[in-house]
């Protein structure tokens, strides 16, 4: 298993570089993390709060679920979100292509 994301009991742990100051939101995989790009600057933890804010709208759960466990001031991010209601789509497509990748190995 990659270390993008994985689930601790019901939480689900992502691991991140964040982009800011991008021209649009938006979850790509990367070859050993996410890249979350972000709209907002990296300035008085805007970007922080964008990326929150996303991640919660992806995930179905309110803001106070999703939270950065490590990272806070760096790009690259360890976040929590707890109890996610939804995954978001990005990683279904990421978990999709990693099926298809192992049923072509076989």
């Amino acid at each position: 298993m990659s270390g993008r994301f994985r689930w601790q009991a019901d939480d689900l742990l992502l691991t991140l570089r964040a982009v800011p100051r991008a021209s649009r939101d938006e979850i790509l995989a990367g070859p050993t993390r996410l890249h979350l790009r972000i709209t907002a600057p990296p300035v008085d933890g805007a970007a922080n709060d964008r990326l929150i804010g996303f991640l919660a709208r992806e995930a179905g759960v309110s803001r106070a679920r999703p939270g950065v466990l490590r990272g806070h001031t760096a790009r690259d991010k360890l976040v929590r979100i707890r109890s996610p209601s939804q995954l978001p789509d990005a990683l279904v497509r990421l978990a999709v292509a990693r099926v298809a990748q192992k049923h072509r190995k076989n």
